[in-house]
C-alpha cells in the first residue's frame, strides 16, 4: 500500500494544510521568500497526516486540526534546517541545503524564523494544553540534538542511549502530532493516551528504519548521501550492532577513533562499514526491533472507536516498516 492510499481519508484536508504552509512564503522580503520557498513543500507529510487521522475518531474540528497540522509540519521543517546546518549537510530531499547555498548563519536564522511561525500556528488553536505540549516538544527535540552533538564520534554508547536519543529527536514529534489531534478533537483521556503511545512508538520505528536505510538505501531514494550518520559521527543502531558483532578490525571503531583522518580514508571506512552491514544479519535484526515498536504502536488501537482512521493508522505503521525512503 502506498502513502496516497492511506491518506485518502484526509487527502483534501492535507491539501488545505499544504496551502497554509505555502502561505508562509508570502512575505515582504524577496530573499526571505526565496529561502522559505526552498525548504517548504517537500516531504511525505506523515506528521500532519497523523494529526488529522488522530482527530478523525471524535469531534473533527477541521479549523483547529489544520492549524495544528501546519504547526507540526513547520516545526519538523525547522528541525531539518537546523540539523543540516549543524551537520554541514550538503543535500536534503534531493536538493542543496540552505547552509550549502547561503551559509550556516542564514540557515540557523531561517530555522528560528520557521520555529517562530510554527509556534504562532500552535497558539492559534487557543488550546493551552496543546500550546504547552508544542513548547515541551521543541525543548525535547533541541535537547536530543544537543545530546547527539555531544556524543559525536564517541564509541561508549549503549542501545539505551540510542533509543533515548531517537525518542527525543523523532518520536517526540510523532507523538505531538497524534496527541494534539486527539486533544483538539475532544477525545477522552484514555484515547489520548492510546494515540500518544501510538505516535511515540511509530516514531521510534520510523527512525530505526531511517537509520537502516542510511546503510542499505540509495542516495536517490533518501535524498541525501548514504552513510551520512557515520560521516557526522552519529552512532546508530546498525553501527552499534556492527561494533558488537565484529569487535576486531572494525571500520566504525577506526573512524570514530580518528575522526580527523583524511576525507578519502574516511569515505573508505564508511564504504566498508556499509558493505559489512549489508552482508550481515544486522539489517534483519534492526528491522525486527522496528517491527516490535510497530506492534507496540498498534497494540491498543483496537480500543479506539471503529472508524476508518483506525485502519489507516495500522496501514501507516505497516508502511513505515516496509518503506524504502
Amino acid at each position: 500500500m502506498e502513502l496516497e492510499e492511506i491518506y485518502q481519508l484526509v487527502e483534501e484536508d492535507l491539501a488545505k494544510a499544504k496551502s497554509q504552509i505555502d502561505s508562509v512564503t508570502e512575505v515582504d522580503s524577496p530573499h526571505l521568500a526565496e529561502l522559505l520557498q526552498h525548504i517548504l513543500g517537500g516531504g511525505k507529510g506523515i506528521r500532519p497526516a497523523l494529526t488529522l487521522l488522530a482527530g478523525k475518531f471524535y469531534d473533527y474540528n477541521l479549523d483547529l486540526l489544520l492549524t495544528m497540522a501546519t504547526a507540526i509540519e513547520l516545526m519538523h521543517t525547522a528541525t531539518l534546517v537546523h540539523d543540516d546546518a549543524i551537520d554541514k549537510s550538503p543535500v536534503r530531499r534531493g536538493k542543496p541545503t540552505v547552509n550549502s547555498l547561503w551559509g550556516e548563519e542564514r540557515a540557523v536564522l531561517l530555522g528560528d524564523y520557521v520555529f517562530a511561525k510554527a509556534g504562532e500556528f500552535a497558539a492559534d488553536t487557543g488550546n493551552l494544553r496543546v500550546i504547552i505540549l508544542f513548547s515541551q516538544t521543541l525543548q525535547t527535540i533541541s535537547g536530543g540534538e544537543i545530546v547527539q552533538t555531544n556524543d559525536a564520534f564517541k564509541l561508549e554508547q549503549t542501545r539505551d542511549h540510542y533509543l533515548e536519543r531517537i525518542s527525543g529527536k523523532t518520536a517526540s514529534l510523532f507523538s505531538l502530532a497524534t496527541v494534539s489531534g486527539a486533544i483538539l478533537s475532544q477525545a477522552p483521556e484514555d484515547s489520548i493516551k492510546i494515540l500518544k503511545d501510538y505516535g511515540f512508538n511509530l516514531g521510534v520505528a520510523f527512525q530505526i528504519v531511517d537509520d537502516i536505510l542510511d546503510f542499505v538505501g540509495t542516495e536517490q531514494e533518501m535524498g541525501k548521501p548514504i552513510g551520512s550518520d557515520l560521516s557526522q559521527g552519529t552512532l546508530t543502531l546498525p553501527a552499534m550492532l556492527l561494533l558488537e558483532q565484529y569487535p576486531d578490525d572494525n571500520p566504525v571503531k577506526e573512524l570514530f577513533s580518528n575522526p580527523d583522518m583524511p576525507e578519502k580514508d574516511k569515505q573508505q571506512k564508511i564504504k566498508r562499514a556499509i558493505e559489512m552491514v549489508s552482508r550481515s544479519p544486522i539489517v534483519k535484526q534492526c528491522y525486527q526491533l522496528a517491527s516490535d515498536y510497530r506492534a507496540e504502536a498498534c497494540r491498543e488501537l483496537g480500543k479506539l472507536p471503529d472508524k476508518p482512521s483506525r485502519q489507516a493508522l495500522k496501514d501507516l505503521a505497516d508502511l513505515v516498516i516496509s518503506r524504502k525512503k
